[in-house]
């Protein structure tokens, strides 16, 4: 995308009340509109460091500040990208530095239970805003992003790395479907079905790191399964039927992967739709010699089925071959990371905020619904105000 010399960049204002400066084109990225995109990454494990890549790699963007809780996953992606030390930033709040310091960016890769404070800080700061799904763990988090994101319209880009969204055959999937190609929606058949996660401890941590470090089987860091990971097929089912659901009734628990934490292993969730199209969810994380993600809406005319890393395609009266096999992991992110550069360098920001906070909520709400093995509506979910809080000591 072409460069504009009208593009507007805000930084918070020196008198630390959370004011916005307008600045000129010619101050963007340190000295010239055409110098690399400076990035921060709050968030040094596998994640952070693998998106990180991507940016240097596609966009030529630089990685010039970390932070991380602990100091030798800030040495390991310092070294990888080339960042002083004086641009390390090591514990829980790490993030508050590396967002005072001079960078145009920030990729938040930490656990979600902290995505809607970070974003804000960010937001306030004036850093574009490039956020890892889930963006939060619950429902006040989710407000929180909707709110930051809210703000955000207009003056930087926010964009949360939802893959699958990204693709091209996901996007004419969508359009078939949105023009009529399965004819109206009945139900669907989505899930999320995956081989368990490593453990990151190691014998003499503290149980505060310990916990810290094994944080996707943690409820209240990770948001438990349903939500940290298992939202990707829940957010295309609300992307495929344009709405999020009304209600849900769900069961699930804790059977098969018992070593570590106190999220689950395994859900079942039944989501209410509009126009009383229901959708059949199971989801675990504990699976051996299987792996499959799919969303599969049925029809009056057909189907549409669709693999996250596999097959797109429509069946019945109007076929469709998509695509045998799609580089949705991968190939989103690189787009996600392309757009995201080439946003700030046009002016003409991304905010995807809103709907994804409604994905997100779609995902607690079947947790609300399997905790409690009964039917929990929309209204009654927003209502709770549900928070978690970590308590976290290292």
């Amino acid at each position: 995308m072409a460069q504009t010399t009208g593009r507007r960049v805000f930084l918070q204002s020196t008198a630390g009340v959370g004011g916005l400066l307008l600045l000129k084109p010619q101050t963007v990225f340190g000295s010239q509109a055409n110098s690399a995109v400076e990035l921060g990454i709050i968030g040094c494990g596998g994640r952070g460091n693998w998106i990180g890549g991507h940016f240097v790699e596609h966009t030529g963007a630089r990685v010039v500040a970390l932070a991380d809780p602990f100091r030798d996953r800030l040495e390991a992606a310092a070294q990888k990208f080339q960042v002083p030390p004086g641009r390390l930033h090591a514990g829980l709040d790490a993030y508050r530095g590396l967002l005072a310091s001079k960078l145009d960016a920030v990729a938040i890769e930490s656990p979600p239970y902290f995505h809607p404070e970070q974003a804000a800080a960010a937001l306030e700061a004036g850093k574009h805003i490039y956020l890892a799904k889930p963006v939060a763990v619950d429902v006040p988090g989710c407000q929180s992003i909707m709110d930051t994101g809210e703000k955000a319209e207009g003056k930087i880009s926010f964009l949360v790395d939802f893959q699958t969204r990204a693709r091209p055959v996901f996007q004419e999937a969508f359009r078939r479907v949105l023009q009529g190609e399965i004819g109206a929606p009945v139900m669907g058949h989505v899930y999320y079905h995956t081989g368990r996660l490593r453990r990151q401890d190691k014998p003499g941590m503290s149980a505060g790191e310990a916990r810290l470090r094994n944080w996707t089987f943690d409820k209240r860091l990770s948001g438990d399964i349903i939500v940290e990971q298992h939202i990707h097929v829940l957010d295309v089912a609300n992307w495929f039927l344009q709405s999020h659901p009304d209600k849900a009734f769900g069961t699930g628990g804790r059977k098969a992967r018992v070593d570590v934490g106190d999220a689950w292993d395994h859900f079942l969730v039944t989501y209410w739709y509009p126009n009383e199209v229901h959708v059949d969810f199971s989801s675990n994380q504990f699976l051996k010699g299987f792996h499959d993600m799919c969303i599969r809406l049925y029809g009056a005319d057909g189907t549409v089925d669709a693999h996250y890393g596999g097959s797109v395609r429509i069946t019945g009266d109007t076929k469709w071959d998509g695509a045998e096999k799609d580089d949705t992991f991968t190939g989103g992110a690189v787009t996600n990371v392309k757009d995201f550069v080439a946003s700030i360098r046009s002016g003409n920001y991304l905010n995807n905020a809103s709907v994804s906070a409604k994905s997100n909520l779609t995902a607690i709400l079947g947790r609300m619904a399997a905790y409690r093995e009964s039917v929990v509506t929309w209204d009654e979910m927003m209502r709770s105000g549900e928070r978690y809080e970590a308590n976290l000591r290292l």
